[in-house]
């Protein structure tokens, strides 16, 4: 009898063994991703699990101006001439897209710093996008604040010293030739504030073109009477929601010659993309 019980446990056991198991596997697949689907502008600072788990491991004390938080923003080194870094999926395509929307009524067709003696009629074709200026303060939404301010964390340097945000769009065959983002005193004369780092978020993805080049990347064409209408170089392919940082001076304040850079023709598709110049004195606007 002792026998026939246990058996009769065992059957009874085996389909609510099967039932539980069940019921964590489907927890699991449905749940888990529910968890895991923040709406916080793409953040992966506080209030993610992983981001979590780091601070219970390896947060520090802190000062009053710092983070009571690690960050954990994934980057690429693309270059040490000039420094270039890139950083994927530093936004969601949900907020590139509502950036576009809020530039859109705005576009005007670009405009470029003149060099002594430069005219815009001598200058014309240099760059061909259509572009518009917004500040953080501008947006009620908070987005453009959100991303200022996480682009002050990877670069170090305060939101004070940005300039407003450039949105650009480029369509089919338009570009803009390479140029230097800081100001050389000898050919713009004396200039305020010096741009020392830019920092483009990619707003949308491209078919085919509109790759950021770096012509000058590790010195090379520097002296093989370089066509500036070429695409030639370290050549970064825009990809909706990607950043990419690069300094246009060196860490002794001299312009870095490497830093030359242009937007290649856009070929299919359509190129947007947003540009926060970074300057070395705090910016008021």
């Amino acid at each position: 009898m002792k026998g026939k019980a246990k058996r009769s446990k065992v059957k009874l056991g085996v389909p609510v063994l099967v039932m539980v198991c069940s019921l964590f596997f489907f927890t699991g697949l449905f749940v888990s991703p529910m968890l895991f689907n923040f709406q916080d502008f793409g953040d992966v600072g506080q209030g993610q699990p992983w981001s979590r788990l780091l601070q219970e491991s390896a947060a520090k004390e802190y000062g009053k101006s710092g983070d009571p938080f690690l960050h954990s923003i994934p980057f690429q080194i693309l270059s040490w001439r000039p420094r270039i870094v890139y950083f994927p999926n530093f936004t969601t395509a949900d907020v590139c897209e509502k950036i576009i929307e809020m530039a859109k009524p705005k576009l005007e067709p670009s405009k470029l710093a003149l060099r002594e003696g430069e005219t815009v009629e001598s200058t014309k074709g240099t760059r061909t996008s259509s572009g518009a200026f917004i500040s953080a303060s501008e947006d009620k939404s908070g987005i453009l604040d959100f991303i200022e301010k996480k682009i002050a964390k990877v670069t170090m340097i305060p939101t004070s010293h940005g300039e407003a945000f450039n949105i650009l769009r480029y369509e089919v065959l338009q570009k803009y030739d390479t140029h230097y983002d800081a100001f050389d005193p000898f050919e713009y004369g004396n200039v305020q504030s010096q741009r020392i780092a830019s920092f483009l978020l990619y707003l949308s993805s491209v078919e085919a073109g509109g790759e950021t080049m770096f012509p000058f990347e590790d010195g090379l064409n520097m002296d093989i009477g370089y066509d500036y209408k070429q695409c030639i170089g370290l050549k970064v392919k825009p990809r909706q929601g990607d950043g990419l940082l690069f300094y246009s001076v060196l860490p002794d304040g001299n312009i870095d010659k490497t830093s030359l850079h242009g937007s290649c023709p856009v070929i299919e598709g359509e190129k947007w993309v947003a540009t926060k110049w970074i300057n070395d004195k705090k910016q008021h606007y």
